[in-house]
C-alpha cells in the first residue's frame, strides 16, 4: 500500500519550547492509524501540521503527495477534518448546512445520501443548536466526508460521549471507506478503530505498531497466580515451567494474566517520565 502520509524529523517548537521533537510517521492508504499519548505529548500539534494549519520548524511533511505548507484549493478537497470541538453555526438547518458545504467540492456526496449513511436523515431539517451531543458529532463527521476526502482527520472525536454514543460512532467510523488519522485517550477506542497505533511522549514518538506489537515492545509484566503465591514477570512461560518443575507436575490453580494494551500504554507512559 501507497503512503498518504509520510513524516520524517517533523519539529516543532513555540519559542525556546519544543513541542515536537523528530517524529517519524506513516500512514498508508487504506488504513487506520491511531495517535495516543498523555496531554502535551504533541498529537493536536502533528495534526495541524499535516492538515497545513501550522508550519513544522523542521522536517520533511507529505500529505496526499504535497507539503501541507504549500497545498491549494484542490489538495485541500482531498482531505477531511474533524476538530475537537466545533460549535459554529447552531441557527442552520442540518441539511442547508452540509449542502452549503458540499457545494464548494467538485465530487460531493448528495446531502440526504449523506444524511442517510449517518443516521441523521430524522434531523434533517433540524437546527444545528438543537442536536444532541452525538448528533452533533456525526453532523461534525458528515461535515469531514463530504467533499469524498481520501484522508480524514479525526482529533479525539468521542470527547465526553456516553457509552452508547462512543459504540455508534465506532460503528460509524468503521463504516467510513477512507484513510484515518485519529488521535485519542481512550485506549479502547484507538484498540477498537485502529490498524495500527503511534504513541507519542514528550513530542516523540515512544513506540508504534499493532495493539499487538504494542504490547510485546513494551513489556508490561504477566501477573502470574498459584495456590500460595502471585508474582510479577516479563516471562511468565519460564515462570509457569519453573513452577511445574517445583511441584514435580500441575501447578495448582495455575493463572496467567497477560498484560493488557491499556497496562502497556501506562507502563510505557510511567517509563518515559522516570
Amino acid at each position: 500500500m501507497d503512503a498518504v502520509v509520510n513524516v520524517r524529523g517533523l519539529r516543532m517548537s513555540y519559542g525556546p519550547h519544543e513541542v515536537l521533537r523528530g517524529i517519524d510517521l506513516e500512514v498508508r492508504r487504506g488504513e487506520t492509524v491511531a495517535l495516543l499519548g498523555p496531554n502535551g505529548a504533541g498529537k493536536t500539534t502533528t495534526l495541524e501540521v499535516l492538515e497545513g494549519f501550522r508550519l513544522p520548524s523542521a522536517g520533511e511533511v507529505e500529505v496526499l503527495g504535497v507539503d501541507p505548507a504549500r497545498g491549494d484549493d484542490a489538495w485541500r478537497a482531498r482531505i477531511g477534518v474533524v476538530l475537537q470541538n466545533w460549535r459554529d453555526h447552531p441557527r442552520w438547518q442540518v441539511e442547508k448546512l452540509l449542502g452549503h458545504v458540499a457545494a464548494h467540492y467538485p465530487n460531493p456526496w448528495r446531502t440526504g445520501e449523506l444524511l442517510d449513511a449517518l443516521g441523521l436523515s430524522g434531523k434533517a431539517t433540524a437546527k444545528v443548536g438543537q442536536l444532541s451531543g452525538g448528533q452533533r458529532r456525526r453532523l461534525d463527521v458528515a461535515l469531514g466526508v463530504v467533499g469524498r476526502p481520501e484522508l480524514l482527520f479525526l482529533d479525539e472525536p468521542t470527547t465526553g460521549f456516553d457509552p452508547e454514543a462512543r459504540r455508534e460512532f465506532h460503528d460509524l467510523v468503521r463504516g467510513l471507506d477512507t484513510t484515518i488519522l485519529l488521535t485519542t485517550h481512550d485506549l479502547a477506542e484507538a484498540e477498537r478503530l485502529a490498524d495500527r497505533i503511534t504513541v507519542l511522549v514528550e513530542g516523540h514518538v515512544a513506540v508504534s505498531g499493532t495493539p499487538a506489537e504494542l504490547a510485546a515492545a513494551v513489556r508490561a509484566p504477566s501477573r502470574v497466580r498459584w495456590r500460595g503465591g502471585c508474582e510479577l514477570t516479563d516471562d511468565p512461560s519460564r515462570l509457569a515451567w519453573e513452577l511445574h518443575q517445583r511441584y514435580g507436575g500441575p501447578v495448582p490453580d495455575l493463572e496467567i494474566r497477560r498484560p493488557t494494551l491499556e497496562e502497556s500504554y501506562l507502563s510505557l507512559i510511567d517509563r518515559s517520565a522516570a
